[in-house]
């Protein structure tokens, strides 16, 4: 297959996955999925891993900790084996939590962040904390999408603290890139986990939302007892203190979706990170300017 076809492919498969995720009761597909992909059954599994396969191209295990797995749930949420993604330890960088390509990304324009070309989004309708926007004006953000096909488990940027998360509840569109250039202010309308982090060390700060979506709006957090679904009935503010080092394990979706990561004004984007481009866990996504 050569790279034009391959692209060519890659853009139809979304603009099927599009068609068929916005014109169908997107919650309660949502919900259908989270029950179906844990059904232990092998011709369940053997057939939803061929769809999965058709929607989002090959599915490369040779990282994974295990390659036999009892349902789709358990492949979605695989680990990796040890030392899969090195870490790096350089002072002053932030990582990547996760395995992703990169979107929209760039300076704020004061709390406006850009959602893709033609579409951006204000900073207070996406994180509802006006502490927050005016922390990160004119700061830096980087949209991560992740794939269907990619490692799902998110990691810590840089050694941290977080001290509380809020979940806010929405809808479930699809956050592939054509529905990023057809419904406006996408990510403020989804699932979403606004995870507000102290970088230990440092006057700077970033925050993480991971942002659910049609299928995926279920987002697991290590050091919270229950999964933030559309289930969940708990308090929006959740209190905690958790510390990470700088690749630990976070937390994970359930299949693939979109992690946004907000900076603050003294940290910028690493060689490298732009629109396109591929990053892994543990990679430099931020750097001291």
């Amino acid at each position: 297959m050569t790279e034009r076809s391959g692209v060519e492919r890659i853009v139809q498969q979304e603009r099927i996955n599009f068609l068929l995720t916005n014109r169908i009761p997107r919650r309660l597909a949502t919900r259908f999925m989270g029950w179906f992909s844990e059904i232990e059954q092998p011709l369940v599994r053997h057939v939803s891993f061929a769809v999965w396969r058709f929607f989002a191209g090959d599915l490369d295990l040779h990282e994974a900790e295990q390659t036999e797995f009892r349902s789709v749930h358990e492949c979605f949420v695989r680990r990796l084996k040890a030392g899969a993604r090195p870490i790096d330890r350089t002072e002053g960088v932030l990582v990547s939590p996760c395995d992703a390509i990169v979107g929209a990304c760039g300076a704020l324009e004061g709390q406006t962040a850009l959602q893709a070309k033609g579409f951006d989004y204000d900073l207070v309708d996406l994180l509802a904390s006006q502490q927050l926007v005016d922390r990160y004006r004119d700061g830096t953000f980087v949209t991560l999408r992740l794939t269907a096909s990619m490692y799902h488990r998110f990691h810590a940027p840089y050694d941290c603290r977080v001290q509380g998360v809020d979940y806010i509840s929405g809808d479930t569109w699809n956050v592939n890139p054509i529905a990023l250039k057809r419904v406006a202010r996408l990510f403020c309308k989804n699932e979403r986990v606004v995870i507000d982090t102290v970088l230990q060390g440092s006057d700077e700060s970033a925050t993480l939302v991971a942002v659910g979506a049609i299928l995926v709006a279920c987002i697991c957090l290590n050091f919270l007892d229950a999964p933030l679904n559309l289930q969940y009935r708990g308090p929006n503010r959740i209190p905690c203190d958790a510390t990470f080092f700088r690749g630990q394990e976070m937390g994970y979706f359930r299949h693939g979706s979109t992690m946004l990561v907000f900076a603050t004004p003294g940290l910028g984007l690493a060689a490298g990170v732009k629109e396109g481009a591929r990053v892994r866990m543990g990679e430099p996504l931020l750097v001291h300017v």
